[in-house]
Parts: structure tokens; C-alpha cells; sequence
């Protein structure tokens, strides 16, 4: 068409003269900071922060219930931390090989889906540094088991690692009890947690209506 303007065409963008604000340092930054300088735990890279389990340390991972039941055979220092509905029994590394056979010897090998594990190789979210004695806020927040796909929302710490104790002396492997006295160990930490597992089931199957009313 005669006398048409052309589409005007749009003008490139204009770069700001004002650089961006930095963006402040994030929290996990801080986090991996006190779990590699502080206590020299391993993490791996990523957000949110993981810890490399079966290097420092075992996880026993239990059910709440059972867990607070077994507080009382550790040591104050020894440190636990709490993620949905689950505990984390932190003990040496070797822990996690050893836990199957003493289930059996214990004849609590049926309960092994309820008290599990964590070895070399696995990972679990880095709870929020936090002063010894105190607990976290959203204690039972939502957070799925450690070392699966979407276990990564809820940790915190119920009783919190201290710089310069190690998870070797406040729950020992069966084989570091010999020369060791008062010393928690396996057999008592797991032979409550595996007791009250068997209590909850039996509550819960209780609780269930009969197939027939």
C-alpha cells in the first residue's frame, strides 16, 4: 500500500547504569561453614546442605515414639536430631553394618522396616545450627525419611552436635565397648527403640476394626 509506515521496530534494551544489588550471603552458606570448620563433617555441594554419612558418623533412623524412648541410654552430648515423625540416632561409623545382625540377635529382625539405617554412602539433610538444649521450632514439621527423594524439608536438631565431641565416644560400635566403661552401646539403645516399635504396631493394630465387624 502506497504511504504505509512500516512497523515500527522495537528498540534494543537498555543496559542499567546502576549495577544490581548483591544478593546476600544464603543461610546454607553459613550452615556448611559450622559443619565443615566447626565440627569437620563433610558435606556436599548443593542447597540444601547434606551430610556425607559413614565417614564421621552412622545414622540410626527410628520413629519418634521409639526414639525418646531410647534418649535416656545416651549421653547428654550425644546428638540426636528429629525430621517428620522420625529421630536421628547419630553413632560411630560401622553402626549401620553392624544394626541387621544385632536385630536378628536381639529376635527383633521382623522390626527392620521400623529401624533402619543409614551407612557409608548416604546422605541426609543439615539441620540448622543450634544451641545445645535447644529445640527447634516445627519439631514435627512435615520432611520425609533421610537418603530419599524428598527428605529435604523439616530437620532440626534435638540435641546438637558440640565442637570438639565425638560421635565415637557418646554411642560406640560393639566392637569399641571393651575397654570402655559406662559407655552407651548398640545393644541397650537398640533393644529399647526396637521394644517400643513393637508396642506401637501392636497400639496401632489394636486400633484397627476387626476384618468381620
Amino acid at each position: 500500500m502506497v504511504g504505509a509506515v512500516p512497523p515500527a521496530t522495537p528498540a534494543p534494551p537498555v543496559s542499567p547504569t546502576v549495577p544490581l544489588p548483591r544478593r546476600a550471603p544464603e543461610a546454607s552458606a553459613h550452615v556448611r561453614r559450622w559443619y565443615e570448620n566447626e565440627l569437620g563433617w563433610a558435606t556436599v555441594p548443593g542447597d540444601p546442605v547434606l551430610l556425607s554419612v559413614g565417614l564421621r558418623f552412622d545414622v540410626l533412623d527410628v520413629p519418634m515414639e521409639a526414639g525418646i524412648a531410647a534418649l535416656r541410654h545416651l549421653r547428654p552430648g550425644s546428638p540426636v536430631a528429629v525430621c517428620g515423625g522420625r529421630m536421628w540416632l547419630l553413632a560411630a561409623p560401622g553402626s549401620a553394618e553392624e544394626l541387621p545382625g544385632l536385630l536378628d540377635w536381639l529376635e527383633w529382625g521382623a522390626l527392620s522396616p521400623d529401624v533402619m539405617a543409614i551407612g557409608p554412602g548416604g546422605l541426609v539433610q543439615a539441620p540448622p545450627p543450634a544451641e545445645p538444649g535447644a529445640v527447634a521450632a516445627g519439631l514435627s514439621g512435615a520432611g520425609a525419611r533421610p537418603g530419599r527423594p524428598g527428605a529435604l524439608q523439616g530437620a532440626a536438631w534435638l540435641r546438637p552436635p558440640v565442637p570438639g565431641c565425638e560421635v565415637e565416644a557418646s554411642l560406640p560400635t560393639l566392637s569399641a565397648l571393651g575397654g570402655v566403661q559406662d559407655a552407651p552401646d548398640l545393644v541397650r539403645v537398640v533393644e529399647t527403640v526396637a521394644t517400643q516399635c513393637h508396642r506401637i504396631r501392636l497400639r496401632r493394630a489394636g486400633a484397627q476394626p476387626l476384618a468381620f465387624s
